[in-house]
């Protein structure tokens, strides 16, 4: 763990300025089962895999907290994930929301998950456009097997707050207008470790951190 952890801890355990509690998830990418583990006992309760080998590697390894699948998710791999997490993050299409919706109902599990909006209409991410968000919500709550608890989003890679703090806004802005319809709809998951104090103090309740709790990753061969 980095020497900053215990003061990410109590940064995070403040909560937001609209008074709610902040969920940290530790973005596990890379890092070995004894290394998650050595989180939790210091504290984490939630983690975050990217890609769908290393979730399965580590499932049985990793104890004492809940799953979160917070990377781009093929179709074809939402089988090895149902039944097995707290929230599917990154639910960035239609088609995909079908196939979680299909094997949760044979599995006869209801599947947490989170729309994930393209806040920055960046071609390299996935997500919906902020313009869409609501009618996706609306689409998403009717199907059968998907209780949709919130909004995911990734901020561009930028330093220049003129550009993060307004789409921090927007997607506050949708977070709230969606809880006035949707009971279920608990959180915004936004934040990494570069940028999660500003999405914090912009309305994030969730945030999503690897190299701020663990250190830089080593090259590695990816799996």
């Amino acid at each position: 763990m980095t020497s900053d952890f215990e003061n990410i801890l109590q940064k995070i355990g403040k909560g937001n300025p609209f008074g709610e509690k902040v969920t940290l998830v530790a973005a596990t990418k890379t890092r070995t089962a004894e290394e998650i583990n050595q989180a939790i006992a210091a504290g984490i309760q939630d983690i975050g895999e990217n890609r769908v080998q290393e979730f399965c590697e580590k499932f049985g390894l990793v104890h004492g907290a809940r799953r979160h699948f917070i990377g781009r998710l093929q179709c074809n791999k939402v089988k090895y994930l149902i039944g097995k997490t707290f929230l599917i993050q990154s639910v960035d299409r239609d088609e995909l929301a079908a196939q979680i919706s299909k094997l949760s109902l044979k599995a006869g599990v209801v599947s947490d998950i989170l729309i994930q909006i393209n806040i920055g209409n960046e071609e390299t991410k996935g997500g919906y456009p902020l313009s869409e968000g609501m009618a996706a919500l609306e689409r998403l709550s009717l199907a059968e097997g998907l209780r949709v608890k919130g909004f995911m989003a990734m901020l561009p890679h930028t330093d220049d707050e003129s550009i993060l703090i307004p789409l921090c806004e927007k997607m506050r802005k949708l977070f709230e207008r969606a809880r006035v319809d949707f009971p279920n709809i608990e959180y915004l998951s936004m934040g990494m470790s570069g940028d999660w104090e500003l999405c914090i103090e912009h309305g994030a309740n969730m945030v999503r951190l690897g190299a701020a709790l663990f250190g830089e990753r080593a090259l590695q061969k990816k799996m």
